[in-house]
């Protein structure tokens, strides 16, 4: 039955298979990225990176393709298979569809990837996005990576469309306790998710770190601390967008344990992944409120920066005016001589007074006078 639904469902199924399908829009998660197409990679052909067979919590056989995986699969209770795939291409996902049964619409997202974490159920298999994370020091930024996980009664389908997380050191985790891996496939689920969260407190020590530091530069008065806060929060937003979703699946997957009857050993390892999500969805909760404060208080000190340097401007600019005042009325001072001893010494036959006896002490009177009463002006104003 599920090999007929998806025969008569491929010719739809992303929109890859017709040729009059090819100038159909891009699917929403990638129309809503323009870094999708630039951070795409071209699927390798052969993209199983590892598969097992186990049975009671032990490796009884390594297929080499799905079909062989599916095919010595038996039905017995305590086996499963675990197939790991990197970067799949459309096909090999599509037999996968076909060969487990998996929802079209589930398939559809581990081919397009971009997906924000969740988990939903389809009949008896869970699909889960998770986003694991990782902190570049030398570049301060956050790399994330994705996970797809197909969970079902008897198998585990894992796609990874990124390097980060080792999936690698889970599978060799969960073989070396076969107790836990008897648990069946819920216990890599919750060996998943336990590294998915475990690689979080790096990030949380990264980004804690560049807080510190940017709290320095900030009463520091650095004047290149804004740009780094900014950008400091565009990747503190985005770990946030990968980490704070994982709470509602936890939840989801606690709320199941009974109905679906969970081991009650892994019921408290799942516990405890949740609430160490919770501490580091609540960690990189408040570093955006710190960010936003100490963007906040950056602006502050900025604005008091400048408020302080107008003020020794006008200070300055007002001592200088005063000191042009001073010049100006010294010079009106001097000038008002000048201009009568100018008219005086015209030498011109017809002037009043040239030639009386007291000519010449007027002239110096009338300098005097003149020059006193322009002194008084200008201490009158202040300007002296």
């Amino acid at each position: 039955m599920a090999e007929r639904r998806f025969r008569a469902l491929r010719p739809r199924m992303l929109g890859l298979r017709r040729p009059s399908d090819r100038h159909q829009p891009p699917p929403p998660e990638r129309s809503m990225d323009p870094r999708a197409a630039s951070a795409a990679t071209a699927p390798v052909e052969r993209s199983i990176v590892d598969a097992g067979l186990y049975r009671d919590g032990h490796r009884i056989a390594t297929p080499q393709t799905l079909g062989e995986a599916y095919r010595l699969l038996p039905g017995e209770p305590g086996t499963m298979a675990w197939i790991g795939l990197y970067r799949p291409a459309e096909a090999q996902l599509l037999a996968a569809a076909e060969e487990f049964g998996l929802h079209e619409l589930a398939v559809e997202d581990a081919v397009v990837a971009h997906q924000r974490p969740k988990l939903e159920r389809y009949g008896d298999t869970l699909f889960v996005v998770l986003r694991a994370a990782r902190y570049l020091d030398e570049v301060e930024e956050v790399d994330f990576g994705e996970i797809h996980l197909f969970v079902g009664p008897n198998f585990v389908l894992t796609v990874r469309h990124s390097q980060a997380p080792n999936l690698a050191a889970v599978r060799r985790r969960l073989e070396e306790d076969p107790e836990l891996l008897g648990l069946g496939p819920e216990a890599v689920l919750y060996a998943t998710l336990d590294s998915v969260v475990d690689g979080y407190a790096p990030v949380v020590a990264g980004l804690q770190n560049d807080i510190d530091e940017i709290e320095t530069e900030v009463f520091g008065g650095d004047p290149k601390v804004s740009r780094r806060i900014y950008e400091l929060s565009r990747e503190v937003i985005e770990f946030q967008r990968a980490t704070s979703p994982l709470l509602g699946i936890l939840e989801g997957l606690i709320a199941g344990f009974d109905k679906y009857g969970t081991d009650e050993e892994l019921q408290r390892y799942l516990r405890d992944v949740a609430d160490h999500a919770t501490t580091v969805a609540e960690r990189v909760d408040g570093f955006r409120q710190l960010l936003d404060g100490m963007l906040t208080v950056n602006a502050t000190l900025v604005g008091q920066s400048q408020n302080e340097e107008m003020k020794r401007l006008t200070e300055a600019s007002f001592a200088q005016n005063e000191e042009i005042k001073k010049i100006s009325a010294w010079a009106a001072i001097l000038f008002a001589p000048t201009l009568i001893g100018t008219v005086y010494g015209m030498n011109f036959d017809y002037m009043p007074e040239i030639h009386w006896i007291f000519g010449y002490p007027f002239a110096l009177a009338l300098m005097a006078l003149v020059c006193a009463g322009l002194y008084l002006v200008f201490k009158h104003r202040r300007w002296l």
